[in-house]
């Protein structure tokens, strides 16, 4: 499937410039593979993850590991989030198989919008970017994970049930009736963890790459140029910054360093933005979301994300 849809620069291919292809045609190429060269690893570590949870964690231990106390849950889930280096796109399949374990949706939310914002990786890549200056970095932490829990208290308040699709509910119906993992052997059962993370990165991949695909479309035939004559003044560059994060779907492990060369156009609250909004809501995860959750909690939750990320950057453009 990838190699019918990278075209040509995969098959080894050269374009010549007076070839019959749009020079925009090639570049939309290129942005399309370098989304899904830069996503595909870490998806492959979410599916795996994913496949682990659905074999060797089950429903008792998820209650058992879970506090009674929605909001306690949701702060444990978003200091677990920050242990796990996966991006947006990456989190998604994690995040659906502890749903379907057991785990409360508003608790799966604080997981999602902490891990592609606050592990390692991604702090550490955000110093870097910014000349190890560890201001911008700490601000992403603290702001990304503040909004992650303010979202995911309010989607505790608001809805019930786990919001998956029925079709995403199947593989809890198996993992508590015909495997029965305590009784294998432990070679059966991670054979069963790979076959699990198999279908799930199949299942997950034809998301990410019609989100790729859009991406790449956006990033080849709407003008950046024209986006940020639109980001004079605090709010209008926030909102600039904000959808330029979105529409570019970036991984989170890699975009500080985009955010960075913004620095002379910019102000740094307008980088914050981009910075904590790109890795909870871009145009992939998005419909990655939209693939495996409700519509009506979709898009609830891509609402909330956008509306308290702007009024946070409001209020700390307001204090600073």
């Amino acid at each position: 499937m990838f190699m019918v849809l990278s075209g040509g620069n995969l098959l080894g291919i050269s374009f010549e410039e007076d070839s019959f292809i749009p020079p925009s045609v090639l570049n939309l190429n290129t942005i399309f593979l370098s989304i899904l060269i830069e996503a595909i690893p870490f998806v492959l570590i979410g599916v795996l993850i994913a496949g682990m949870i659905q074999i060797f964690v089950t429903e008792d231990h998820i209650q058992k590991w879970m506090p009674k106390n929605r909001f306690l849950a949701v702060f444990m889930s978003c200091v677990l989030g920050g242990l796990f280096p996966a991006c947006e796109c990456g989190i998604v399949p994690i995040v659906r198989r502890l749903i379907a374990k057991g785990v409360p949706v508003y608790a799966g939310v604080g997981f999602l919008l902490t891990g592609p914002i606050i592990n390692p990786i991604v702090i550490l890549s955000t110093y870097m970017a910014f000349g190890n200056d560890g201001q911008m970095a700490g601000m992403r932490m603290l702001l990304g994970f503040t909004v992650a829990l303010v979202v995911a208290s309010i989607i505790s308040l608001i809805f019930k049930g786990n919001q998956l699709k029925k079709t995403m509910q199947s593989g809890q119906v198996q993992s508590s009736s015909s495997i029965q993992h305590g009784t294998q052997p432990l070679s059966k059962r991670i054979e069963q963890m790979f076959k699990h993370s198999i279908d799930e990165f199949f299942d997950m991949g034809k998301y990410l790459i019609l989100g790729a695909f859009f991406a790449a479309f956006v990033q080849t035939y709407v003008s950046s140029v024209w986006l940020m004559k639109l980001g004079e003044g605090v709010i209008l560059s926030t909102l600039v910054m904000m959808a330029l994060a979105f529409l570019l779907s970036l991984c989170s492990e890699a975009d500080a360093f985009i955010a960075a060369s913004f620095r002379n156009l910019f102000t740094p609250s307008a980088l914050l933005g981009f910075l904590v909004y790109g890795p909870m809501l871009d145009l992939k995860n998005m419909i990655m979301m939209h693939a495996v959750f409700r519509a009506r909690f979709v898009i609830v939750l891509c609402s909330l994300i956008s509306i308290v990320v702007f009024a946070s950057i409001m209020l700390i453009q307001l204090w600073v």
